[in-house]
Parts: structure tokens; sequence; C-alpha cells
């Protein structure tokens, strides 16, 4: 029950705890920072570090400001994405996600005039009366509605399984997700190729990304994403490509770009 506990935990992205890795990630930065022939190459971020994060409460729809450790790492994050020039920004409407992107944008050396758009199909999974409760309310409440365990459970059975368990009935169920998720990232892809193509940074939410990566590429999707951590998707020829997840490579390289 402990281990089931921990991951129901990881896996609702509401504490700020790392569970997956980043085995997939493409170390070749150079050759992804810039992209070529007109295909779309896509940051997708977490947020930083939040208030409800440090508190243990549920996090979805509801938002908190970043704390002063979320603020260092998206400051970490800009430093390592300043010289990556981006034609576009997207982001959910939640303030945790604008301020995320504010942060990493202020040290981009090419930031003068980028387009940005906020989206509410970006937003984090909506967990119903869960929202802003303790987490270990929630994870009782699908622990309990589980029909086997959840470290068992793909990202759609997830959501069913929280969907299920709120008794209120509120919270989105996986079709909700999958098709307003797919909606987000259509459109920022087809955007962004009739313009050209380019860098876009998006930034979004822990399950949010997740979910991208479970309708582009199952295999590699899993929960509990670091904060700030990179997942990047490239788009050309009406094709996705998942060529890294939950990378925290440019984390680490503006940590050491500090003053």
């Amino acid at each position: 029950m402990k281990k089931t506990f921990f991951y129901l935990l990881a896996a609702i992205a509401i504490a700020g705890t790392s569970f997956s890795c980043n085995g997939n990630a493409n170390k070749d930065s150079a050759k992804n920072d810039e992209s070529k022939n007109g295909e779309v190459v896509m940051y997708i971020t977490r947020h930083g570090k939040t208030i409800f994060n440090t508190m243990d409460r549920v996090q979805g729809w509801a938002d908190s400001p970043l704390t002063p450790a979320g603020v260092e790492v998206a400051e970490d994050l800009g430093r390592g994405l300043q010289d990556t020039t981006f034609v576009a920004i997207y982001t959910s409407d939640s303030g945790r996600a604008r301020e995320t992107a504010d942060i990493v944008m202020s040290f981009n050396k090419h930031n003068a005039d980028v387009p940005r758009s906020e989206t509410k199909d970006l937003r984090e999974w909506y967990f119903g009366s869960f929202e802003g409760d303790f987490n270990k309310v929630a994870i009782a409440a699908s622990v309990k509605a589980s029909n086997k365990p959840m470290e068992e459970l793909t990202i759609p059975e997830m959501a069913d399984n929280i969907a299920a368990s709120d008794p209120e009935k509120q919270a989105e169920d996986w079709q909700a997700i999958e098709t307003r998720v797919k909606r987000a990232i259509d459109k920022i892809a087809t955007e962004s190729a009739a313009k050209g193509g380019g860098n876009v940074l998006v930034v979004c939410h822990g399950l949010t990304i997740s979910s991208i990566v479970q309708i582009l590429d199952s295999a590699q999707a899993k929960p509990g994403l670091h904060n700030a951590s990179v997942t990047k998707v490239i788009y050309k020829d009406g094709k996705y490509s998942v060529v890294s997840f939950n990378d925290m490579e440019y984390v680490e390289k503006g940590k050491s770009l500090r003053q």
C-alpha cells in the first residue's frame, strides 16, 4: 500500500516530486536547438514548483504562485535556453504557467516581440471536488476505487480512475483530457508550421505533458515530471516525433551559468 500511495502521489503530479527519468532524452542539443526545413520544434516545459505543491495540495485547475525554489528553477531553465530563438510562446491560462514563461523569457537573448498565446486546452487535469484538498484525500479515494494496483495503470486509466473516485463526478476523464490536449498540440503545430516553422516554447503542467506524450508516443509516457523539465517534440510534414522526455539538461546548463 505504501508503494501504491507513493505512485499515485507522483502520478497526479501534485507534489512536485520527481518520478520518471530522462532515459529517452536526446543529448544532441545543437541539432535540435534550431529547427530546419520548416519543422516545428516544441520545447514543452512544466512550470516551477508552487505553493500548493509545497503544501501537498491537489493542484489541477486550482492555482498558486511559484515558490522561491520554483522561481529559481525557472531562472535556471531560462539561462539554459537563453541562446535559443523562439518564434512563438504558448502557455496554459494558469498563473503558474504564465509566471514560469515570463521568467524563462526574461533571460532569452532573442525575446523581443515573440508572439504569445494562452489556451485553456493546456491546463492541468481537472480533479473536480479534489481541487485544493490535501493529496492524501484524493489518493485514498482513488486507491479505493481502483480495481488493480495504481502502479500498473496507464495514463488513460489513471485519469478514468480519478474521475470515477470523485464523489461529485466533476473530474475529467481520459476522453475529455485527450480531446482538449490533442486540440492544443495540433493548433500549436499547424499554426507554427504555417508560419515557416521554428522553435516554440510551450509552458504547461506535469500530467498535461504526460498526456501529450501518451497521445503521440505512448511507450514513452510516464507520470511525475520534474519542475522545469523539457519534453521536446518535433512536428514535420504532419507527423510528430517525441525526441526527449522530462529532460533536465537545460536546467543543469542554466545552473552552470549562474553568476
